[in-house]
């Protein structure tokens, strides 16, 4: 939705901060309407969707390695409706369905995106829902087969299953033909096995500990904060001789057992993206929505996922 008043530039809504903080420094407001720059394109916005790591950012907790200029529009994933193609794009054209990861500027009823940040959103799932795909998706892929290397007949562990990126992991490494044991509660338990899992650790009632898994694992997919008591425990998990990767909390190696640990931030990438989209147009990947809100509820959504009552991928509907 798009509104002008004589004498003004049209304006639409959008989830802005003006400064850091809680929750409450989200407001749902006007805000301009964007032109597209050359290699751009003006996109109407289907769904954003909501990933944890904003909530860090909206308090301020990552200014230091992602700085932002305020007033700033949460939202990184977006699919939606290209309405405006800049004059040197090739690849879209106005109607195209388009996925992508913006990091930043999504929550809102319209955005400008570079071109080449976006992929073709699959057919075969409700432009929506794409949305779930792009930042948790990517993390996924990227920990799955770059930093873990999953091979055929792996056992693999999966801590924290039942999150965005913990739903695509345990697929992609089901897909590769990993034995995957995963952590998750209840509520997420039937999904996590629909997802791939062939044996689920209870963590809300069983401790993660060695005597918890039929054996060592090769590879361990930490995708949880823990606290540091718990870090030193999840290198035990694993193998002499096998790995751990963590998008949360770094976690040690152990030299002793050369047990290796890495930590990774995961990037923006359009060719994994495809590749990830084509897993979901062969039926071999679901996307798990949770939760379908409007944009303007995601100071709620915030609240609700600092208070851990967040699983799966939230989308917020302009």
């Amino acid at each position: 939705m798009t509104t002008t008043t004589p004498g003004s530039s049209p304006s639409m809504k959008a989830a802005r901060i003006h400064r850091y903080g809680d929750a409450s420094a989200i407001r749902y407001e006007d805000a301009p309407l964007p032109t597209p720059a050359a290699d751009e394109v003006l996109v109407r916005v289907a769904a954003t969707s909501f990933n944890p790591t904003e909530t860090a950012l909206r308090a301020g907790l990552l200014h230091g390695f992602l700085p932002v200029d305020l007033p700033f529009t949460l939202g990184w994933d977006v699919s939606g409706v290209v309405t405006e193609v800049g004059s040197d794009v090739r690849d879209f054209a106005i109607g195209d369905r388009i996925v992508g990861r913006l990091d930043g500027r999504a929550g809102a009823t319209y955005v400008t995106a570079p071109a080449r940040l976006l992929a073709a959103a699959p057919a075969s799932v409700p432009l929506a829902h794409a949305a779930a795909l792009p930042v948790a998706g990517l993390t996924a892929w990227q920990a799955v087969f770059e930093h873990g290397r999953v091979r055929e007949g792996q056992r693999v562990l999966v801590n924290g299953a039942g999150g965005g990126v913990g739903g695509f992991a345990t697929q992609l490494a089901a897909h590769a033909g990993a034995d995957v044991t995963a952590t998750a509660s209840a509520r997420s338990a039937a999904t996590v096995r629909q997802q791939g899992a062939r044996r689920i650790i209870d963590y809300t009632s069983t401790p993660l500990t060695a005597a918890a898994l039929d054996s060592p694992v090769d590879l361990l997919l930490n995708l949880v904060p823990v606290g540091a008591t718990e870090a030193a425990t999840l290198p035990g998990l694993v193998r002499p001789g096998g790995h751990i990767v963590s998008i949360a909390t770094p976690i040690p190696s152990d030299t002793d057992r050369s047990v290796t640990s890495q930590h990774m931030v995961a990037r923006n990438d359009v060719s994994q993206l495809r590749e990830l989209i084509a897993l979901v147009e062969r039926g071999a990947v679901t996307i798990d929505v949770t939760e379908t809100r409007p944009l303007e509820e995601l100071a709620e959504v915030h609240r609700s996922s600092e208070a851990g009552g967040v699983r799966g991928k939230v989308l917020l509907v302009p």
